[in-house]
């Protein structure tokens, strides 16, 4: 059945560009509801009564839903028909939404922030583990690349887009409009996702001691794991503190001026696709090396905000580069040789970046509110030199990432 799924994949998956391009779209499109919200803690925080100490919990929560997608959702992809799975989950995501949109007060915005992040990252990762299988002999890194470049425009597309919809037609059009798209892209969905071979996966119980055995047995998935928690901790930091300063004097930026900052960083979608490309010729730590200097460099233009904007700009770019050649080059080295368990891998992987993502989220709003913005921008790049030190200590441990799976994590 492998044989037969592989050289289906073979034959029809190198020459569909637009099945590459739907896979990008809607992870491009699921991501985004996981920071939709971020350029938006002022409006959020003036309408609900949410201090600025305090805001930074609406993303906390998003974050916690998607620490239980990974654990709870993403594994059901190695057992459920994967092609079902996401017609119910972008489905779901779409009536999330919906909720966000019809918000009355603080508990219903964290309860559909937490929806959001549990649906979106479940949507997000099981698309990626999708296109991991769907993918040719020998193209995973590339296949990684244009979908891991897809959820890098959504991420960065959502900031601009959240700023521009909420100053036009306030932060609720944003949540309903998405909710419309979900209408549209799961007829697509119905009409163009293909039926991929059943992978024989353990019963679901199984699956999460498989999630277990992962995050316990395989090495590779410890050490870029712990990579991906410290680079998005400092993502973390940088993006859920940036509106902060950029929407009080003297800069008073509109939601639309601070979200279209996040543009600066589609320069990453270059880095996304080569850094899939190098990982399949054994580059990828290498590559590693040099993303994370580049991460720690990131931080001296953001710090010098006070002398023109342009250094933000200068360092958003660095940043974003930076993280998202770390990101594809994780995602390919882990899932390399293994896609019929790419939704354990892809699960526990992501479970470093829940956990960095939310806690500098947390960590950066209230250092922002105690000391300003040059103790977030020292904070960050704390973290982005602990990154560095963590793969230069653990890069003689990495084993190849071409081995398969231990017995007891595979079963």
């Amino acid at each position: 059945m492998d044989s037969l799924g592989r050289a289906m994949r073979a034959g029809v998956a190198a020459g569909d560009g637009a099945l590459r391009l739907l896979f990008a779209a809607t992870c491009a499109w699921s991501v985004a509801h996981v920071y939709y919200a971020q350029p938006l803690f002022d409006a959020l925080s003036a309408e609900f009564g949410i201090g600025h100490a305090a805001i930074g919990a609406v993303f906390g929560v998003t974050q916690l839903g998607s620490l239980l997608a990974l654990v709870l959702l993403v594994p059901l992809g190695d057992r459920v028909p994967r092609r079902r799975l996401a017609l119910v989950l972008a489905a779901l995501l779409g009536l999330a939404s919906l909720a966000m949109a019809l918000a009355a007060s603080p508990t219903m915005l964290l309860a559909s922030a937490f929806a959001l992040g549990l649906l979106g990252t479940a949507m997000t990762q099981g698309m990626l583990a999708y296109a991991a299988a769907w993918a040719p002999p020998g193209e995973g890194g590339r296949m990684m690349g244009t979908v891991g470049a897809g959820v890098m425009v959504g991420l960065l597309a959502a900031r601009a887009v959240a700023g521009v919809v909420a100053d036009v037609a306030g932060w609720r059009a944003l949540y309903a409009g998405s909710a419309a798209v979900a209408v549209v892209l799961l007829a697509l969905l119905r009409r163009r996702l293909p039926a991929l071979p059943a992978a024989g996966a353990p019963s679901y119980p199984r699956l999460l001691v498989g999630l277990l055995h992962v995050l316990r047995y395989d090495r590779v998935l410890q050490i870029r794991g712990g990579i991906a928690l410290l680079m998005f901790a400092a993502l973390g930091i940088f993006w859920s503190a940036l509106s902060l300063p950029l929407g009080a004097p003297p800069h008073a930026l509109s939601h639309t001026a601070i979200g279209a900052f996040g543009l600066a960083g589609l320069v990453g979608v270059w880095a996304a696709g080569r850094a899939g490309q190098w990982a399949d010729r054994g580059r990828g730590q290498r590559a590693t090396g040099a993303a994370l200097l580049l991460l720690l460099a990131a931080w001296l233009p953001l710090a010098a905000m006070r002398f023109g904007l342009w250094t933000t700009v200068l360092g958003v770019v660095l940043l974003d580069l930076a993280a998202q050649a770390i990101h594809i080059t994780n995602q390919s080295m882990i899932l390399h040789g293994r896609p019929e368990a790419g939704g354990r891998l892809l699960g526990g992987y992501m479970l470093f970046y829940g956990l960095g993502s939310g806690g500098g989220a947390t960590a950066a709003t209230a250092v922002y509110a105690r000391a300003g913005w040059p103790a977030v921008c020292l904070l960050g790049a704390a973290v982005s030199l602990a990154a560095l030190v963590f793969w230069a200590a653990t890069r003689r441990a990495m084993p190849q990432a071409c081995l398969p799976l231990d017995s007891r994590i595979s079963e």
